[in-house]
C-alpha cells in the first residue's frame, strides 16, 4: 500500500483511548517543569564532583567571587560631642566614639580640639563643604588667632604625625575605610597638583626651583560620612564613628549648596589657562548657603 493511502486509512481509525492506569499515574505525579533529562540535582552533584576532582578549577571559581572588605571598626574607647546650629537655630548634638586604641594620634588630635586642651577648639567653627556622601568641617585656620593660640599653648597643627597612622590604616584595611557614620581627619589633599618648576635668579645665577601650588591640610579639618565614601580614603584618617545624632548629620547634608560647575566648558578652559577666577570659583563649589556652626563641643565622661 502506498504511503499516502496508509496515511488516509490511519486518519480514519480513531485513536485508542488511554487506560485507567495511565490516568492514575498522570494524576499521581505532576509534569516535570524541566524537560531536560539531566535533572538539576544531578547537575549540581556532577558539578561538585568535577570541582572536587579538579582543585585548580575549584580554586579559580573561588577567586572569581567579588572580594570582601577586611575592614573592621574598632571599639570606641572615649566619646566627644558636637552641638550644631544652622543659621543660629540649634538642631541637635552629634556624639562621636573615638578609636583611641587603634589610631591614638588621630583620636588624640580630635579629642584635644573638641575639649580645648590644644588652646583652640572647634567651637564657633563652621562646616564648609557638603558632598553627596559626606559633610566636611573647615577646622582651624593655619594663620591668625587660631594659629597663634596653638603656638602659645603647645597645640599641634599639621598632618605630618597623622600621615603614619593613615598609611598604616591604608595597609591594614583592604576595603572602604570611610564607611557610613565614620568620622575622619583630613590629612592630605589628593587633588593638589604637583609642584611647578620655575627659574629663579639668585646671586646673579639662574636656579631651578619648585613652587608649591595650594596648601596642605593642617590636620584639623574633619569629615563625617553620611554613607560609604571611598573617595575619602585617599585623603582622610578615620578616627571614630557617630554613635548618636546621625539625624543631625543628615540635616547638615540637606542644606542647599553652591552648585558644582566643574563640568562647564567655560570653567574647564579658564582652569586650563590658569585663570585665577576659576580657582576662586572652585573653592566655593559645594559650600552651604546657610551658616552651619559647632556652637559647643567637648568630651563626655
Amino acid at each position: 500500500m502506498h504511503s499516502s493511502a496508509r496515511l488516509f486509512y490511519h486518519n480514519l481509525i480513531p485513536p485508542k483511548p488511554p487506560s485507567a492506569s495511565a490516568f492514575a499515574s498522570a494524576s499521581a505525579s505532576p509534569p516535570n517543569p524541566n524537560p531536560n533529562p539531566l535533572l538539576r540535582r544531578d547537575f549540581l552533584s556532577s558539578s561538585l564532583f568535577l570541582l572536587a576532582a579538579d582543585p585548580l578549577r575549584a580554586e579559580t571559581t573561588v577567586t572569581d567571587e567579588p572580594s570582601i572588605s577586611t575592614c573592621t571598626q574598632p571599639a570606641p574607647t572615649k566619646q566627644a560631642f558636637l552641638d550644631i546650629s544652622i543659621d543660629g537655630q540649634p538642631i541637635g548634638r552629634i556624639v562621636v566614639g573615638l578609636y583611641a586604641d587603634a589610631v591614638p594620634a588621630g583620636s588624640t588630635r580630635f579629642a584635644e580640639l573638641v575639649s580645648g586642651a590644644a588652646g583652640v577648639s572647634y567651637r564657633r567653627k563652621e562646616f564648609v563643604k557638603i558632598m553627596p556622601g559626606y559633610v566636611q568641617h573647615g577646622g582651624l585656620r593655619s594663620y591668625g588667632v587660631d594659629a597663634e593660640m596653638a603656638r602659645k599653648t603647645g597645640g599641634k597643627m599639621g598632618a605630618d604625625d597623622l600621615m603614619r597612622e593613615w598609611e598604616e590604616q591604608s595597609e591594614r584595611c583592604a576595603g572602604t575605610k570611610n564607611v557610613g557614620r565614620s568620622v575622619s581627619i583630613i590629612v592630605r589633599d589628593p587633588s593638589k597638583p604637583p609642584p611647578k618648576v620655575k627659574l629663579v635668579a639668585r646671586k646673579g645665577k639662574l636656579e631651578i626651583d619648585e613652587e608649591e601650588v595650594g596648601k596642605d591640610p593642617n590636620g584639623t579639618e574633619f569629615a563625617i560620612a553620611v554613607k560609604d565614601s571611598p573617595e575619602l580614603d585617599a585623603a582622610a584618617l578615620v578616627v571614630g564613628r557617630v554613635v548618636e545624632g546621625m539625624d543631625v548629620v543628615e540635616r547638615i547634608e540637606g542644606v542647599k549648596t553652591v552648585q558644582d560647575n566643574t563640568t562647564s566648558p567655560y570653567f574647564r578652559v579658564a582652569k586650563l589657562i590658569g585663570d585665577k577666577r576659576a580657582v576662586v570659583a572652585e573653592r566655593g563649589f559645594n559650600r552651604p548657603y546657610s551658616k552651619i556652626v559647632v556652637t559647643n563641643c567637648g568630651l563626655i565622661g
